[in-house]
């Protein structure tokens, strides 16, 4: 796995090393940086396979590194911190994270984790987009990481694309909200499902008044899905 590489961004020191040991010896290439801003900067020299991002930085804190990341990259995010109220969880996933582990956890299930989401992403990056999924007023490509509304590009968050695309490639069938983390995040994120109705909310900020044809419909008491209208 040494074409495999993880950028570990977090001011403890000493956990990074002992991280960096421990992916090295499971044969993972692995490069630290200790900051925000430094953190950034090593993304973009380093390009690395996985990052795994404290919350608590100095410089620049790793919700708004998050955000810079995910304005150019879906490569994915596990954030690490010691906070670990819900809204820390919700944030870090709105803001474009793939899994958030909360200190002090165990390495092997650090390990596992950054496991999962690399076999989800790779998946999803070799998932063949045979075509665009077009309905009235609205493209989505997952292979390009693009959605389009009356023709024109929006800017979206990854997993909130990949939840639209999902959605809207089973429209009419309706999904709980642990079975969307279980096929869009990929993981089980520890019973807490509110991060769904975060992007859910989100995505129908963006969908409003696209168009009267389809719309993203909560299912009282069930989920959500992509439903055609007439």
């Amino acid at each position: 796995m040494l074409d495999t590489k993880i950028l570990i961004i977090d001011g403890d020191h000493g956990l990074s090393e002992h991280l960096k040991s421990h992916f090295e010896a499971e044969g993972y290439g692995v490069k630290i940086a200790s900051d925000g801003a430094e953190g950034l900067n090593y993304f973009k020299i380093y390009e690395p396979d996985m990052v795994l991002l404290d919350i608590v930085l100095s410089k620049k804190d790793g919700l708004q590194v998050c955000k810079e990341i995910r304005e150019n990259s879906s490569k994915p995010i596990i954030m690490i911190s010691t906070k670990g109220e819900v809204i820390d969880k919700v944030l870090g996933l709105e803001f474009g994270a793939d899994d958030f582990v909360v200190k002090p956890f165990d390495v092997k299930e650090l390990s596992a984790r950054v496991k999962a989401v690399l076999r989800r992403c790779r998946a999803n990056t070799a998932q063949a987009d045979e075509e665009v999924i077009k309905f009235e007023n609205i493209e989505i490509s997952h292979q390009k990481y693009e959605l389009k509304l009356k023709g024109k590009p929006v800017d979206v968050p990854p997993k909130e694309l990949e939840l639209l695309y999902f959605l809207a490639s089973n429209y009419n069938r309706v999904f709980t909200r642990d079975q969307l983390l279980d096929k869009v995040w990929g993981f089980d994120y520890l019973g807490d499902s509110r991060t769904v109705d975060v992007h859910v909310k989100r995505l129908r900020e963006k969908l409003e008044g696209v168009s009267d044809k389809w719309l993203l419909k909560t299912v009282w008491g069930v989920g959500y899905k992509f439903e055609l209208l007439g």
